[in-house]
């Protein structure tokens, strides 16, 4: 019984082939890099730190290495299409199978570094008050369970090939309407969060004249990360989904078109950097985070070959669960 394959459609075959090489090839770079490091934290909270023992921004944290795992896995078959040419599997399983993951893992880190940023928030300027980030678990799961039905619209495969609004019908345009409100709030909301956040945190820091800033310091420090991963990885590739939009809806010159369509999706290649990225956030995030992955995995860059006293005896540390929730 022959196999059939179903031919991409025009908007899906990429113009540039040399081009999507070169985006395939820093996708590859990516995968290389980022996969040994995911997987170094990922040990790190399950067998060092025992997440689900300590803080809330360790879970948080926890899902956050889960969500960028998840995306790694797509690299090297999305790099494959581009190699072959194409900006999207010609078989609309795989294809509808890379989208969900891919855009599931976007809504996710979103999702997550957000709340890691309330939670300090909430931390730092409003300590008196009820603070429903401590209920970590229960919010994790809410999240990913939310995350499920906003992700089912990406999956269509006319998302990929950026053909929305392009000879529709008026059932299309609804779906289209639906699938780009999930794509744009799912950043503009975020990014209005933190952005609220991050200008309070930097508020309280500067009325605070006396007493230890250190705390207050690590706050800024972790929302300014987080805002750098949202202004490096996710902002380019949402405002270039916008010019896309505008050359698809108003008919612009198919050549203004095809080079809209490769910055867009040069840009969402740019956004796979926050699996690299988002190790910065574990480090302003985690007081001792930076020692202890040192101390674990290059003990050799330690100052003067010794652990920290916060955790210098791994071994104590892991049997010891209010030991290490001292450390983070």
């Amino acid at each position: 019984m022959a196999v059939t394959t179903q031919t991409p459609a025009v908007d899906c075959i990429v113009t540039n082939i040399a081009l999507y090489r070169v985006y395939a090839a820093f996708m590859i770079i990516i995968f290389i890099l980022a996969l040994p490091l995911n997987a170094s934290v990922l040990h790190l909270f399950i067998f060092k730190l025992k997440f689900w023992k300590s803080n809330s921004n360790n879970i948080f944290l926890f899902n956050l290495v889960l969500a960028d795992i998840l995306l790694l896995f797509c690299l090297p078959f999305t790099a494959h299409n581009f190699v072959s040419g194409e900006r999207r599997s010609d078989q609309d399983e795989v294809c509808k199978a890379m989208l969900f993951i891919m855009f599931l893992n976007r809504g996710a880190s979103i999702a997550f570094l957000t709340v890691i940023s309330i939670d300090r928030y909430f931390k730092v300027v409003s300590p008196g008050k009820k603070n429903l980030l401590k209920k970590s678990p229960h919010i994790s799961i809410i999240i990913w369970l939310l995350l499920l039905p906003l992700t089912i619209p990406t999956m269509l495969k006319t998302f990929e090939c950026c053909n929305s609004h392009k000879k529709a019908t008026f059932v299309k345009d609804v779906v289209n309407n639906l699938r780009e409100t999930v794509f744009f709030t799912q950043i503009a909301i975020p990014f209005v969060i933190l952005l609220y956040c991050t200008v309070c945190i930097v508020h309280r820091l500067r009325k605070k004249t006396v007493g230890d800033k250190t705390k207050l310091r690590r706050a800024v420090f972790l929302v300014l990360s987080v805002m750098v991963v949202f202004s490096v990885c996710f902002l380019p590739c949402t405002l270039a989904r916008m010019v896309l939009l505008i050359a698809r809806v108003q008919e612009w010159p198919e050549d203004s078109e095809n080079i809209a369509a490769e910055v867009f999706d040069g840009l969402m290649v740019l956004s796979y950097l926050d699996c690299l990225l988002d190790p910065l956030v574990y480090c302003f995030c985690s007081t001792k985070f930076k020692d202890l992955y040192l101390n674990s995995y290059f003990p050799c860059l330690v100052k003067g070959g010794k652990v920290p006293e916060e955790s210098s005896n791994s071994a104590a540390n892991t049997c010891n669960p209010k030991r290490i929730n001292a450390v983070i």
